[in-house]
């Protein structure tokens, strides 16, 4: 790395530096998305493994009370004041007793909006409260008659759960690893427009050139700071993380999720071909803009392909197919480690190698578009 390509990185840094709203815009993601993530799995995990009671109303209680005995075991109660309870209704046959005597099927009918999502969850554990209740009087029925309510099942299938506390916590982390991948493409995003779009808007990008340096030099300068920041912001969300994520309670869903400073340090070393990439990428766009505010506009739509990407493989779609492709090949390549597995060598090496060679196709296009007057002037 020559002199001048020296200066003219520490001159992209000073200047970023500088701008202290736009550095701290790029990095508040960093910031504030694990805390987010942090806080919503805490509530999520505490709604599910201690759910509060639900109020509904019960109609024609009185012929069933073995079986509001039983739904109030299971955390629902019968109230008529309708500012307490859920706007969902049990109503009990008229002939629910004598139809159970008989041993015929009674009459239950739950009256819900299927369509809230509000409901759903509370709707879902009545009517597990209401089967558990049928199997058990069905069993009663059957022993009654002499026979052993196993005779109903035929096969007993025994579930040998193979997956470590690793993997389980994997799952999870699926969505917390695009979170910090992502972070790469949201810290430098501020920094690639100002750069780019922004330097041509205030005329300081044809003064640059005007200097005895070379396009590439000049491109590959800014690519290096973009990524810098990029990775300062990869950095930032993974120290976070570190310190916020042992707080939410994982052991309520039977295993724990720990970042590992053996885990950062791979992921720091991954993380520099998507920062790269990103770099590239986001100045190839701004410098194709007219405007500060119409890269802005362009980035924002551009940056939903690389999501995408990332997105399918968290979401197991076509994850062979993309785990040789840029960006979503290293995510995969972190879940697995996450999940403690091997490292699959071969195909994160030729996906952080496809990484290089789309960035490198970039930066020669940059430097094509730069050797225009039109796009040096915004013309």
């Amino acid at each position: 790395m020559n002199s001048r390509l020296i200066s003219l990185v520490r001159k992209e840094l000073i200047d970023a530096i500088r701008d202290k709203r736009s550095v701290m815009a790029g990095l508040y993601y960093a910031l504030l998305t694990p805390i987010i993530l942090a806080v919503v799995f805490s509530a999520v995990i505490s709604k599910a493994t201690s759910p509060e009671d639900i109020t509904i109303k019960i109609t024609n209680a009185s012929e069933a009370s073995h079986l509001i005995k039983h739904l109030r075991a299971k955390g629902i109660q019968h109230s008529d004041d309708s500012t307490l309870r859920k706007p969902i209704t049990l109503v009990i046959g008229q002939d629910y007793a004598a139809q159970l005597n008989r041993s015929e099927p009674a009459d239950i009918t739950l009256i819900a909006d299927y369509s809230e999502d509000n409901l759903k969850s509370s709707i879902r554990r009545t009517e597990n409260a209401l089967r558990s209740y049928s199997s058990k009087i069905a069993s009663l029925r059957l022993i009654t008659r002499g026979i052993k309510p196993s005779v109903i099942n035929p096969l007993k299938i025994n579930l040998q759960d193979q997956a470590t506390s690793d993997s389980k916590g994997g799952q999870l982390l699926g969505m917390m690893v695009l979170m910090i991948v992502l972070s790469v493409f949201v810290s430098g995003m501020n920094l690639a427009i100002d750069t780019s779009a922004g330097e041509r808007e205030r005329n300081s990008l044809a003064l640059l050139l005007s200097h005895p340096i070379s396009i590439r030099q000049l491109v590959v300068s800014k690519i290096i700071a973009v990524s810098v920041f990029g990775l300062l912001g990869l950095l930032l969300v993974m120290l976070v993380s570190r310190f916020v994520y042992p707080l939410v309670p994982w052991e309520e869903l039977g295993f724990s999720v720990e970042i590992t400073y053996g885990f950062m340090l791979i992921a720091m070393i991954i993380g520099t071909f998507v920062a790269v990439f990103a770099a590239s990428m986001q100045l190839f766009v701004s410098f194709m803009a007219n405007s500060f505010k119409e890269a802005q506009t362009y980035l924002t739509f551009v940056m939903f392909v690389p999501m995408v990407m990332s997105y399918a493989t968290t979401l197991d779609f076509a994850v062979e197919e993309l785990r040789w492709a840029p960006v979503s090949g290293q995510l995969q390549a972190l879940i697995d480690i996450m999940k403690g597995k091997d490292i699959p060598l071969l195909q994160l090496t030729v996906s952080c190698l496809s990484t290089l060679g789309v960035s490198l196709a970039l930066t020669l296009g940059m430097e094509r578009m730069l050797k225009s007057e039109k796009i040096v002037f915004g013309l």
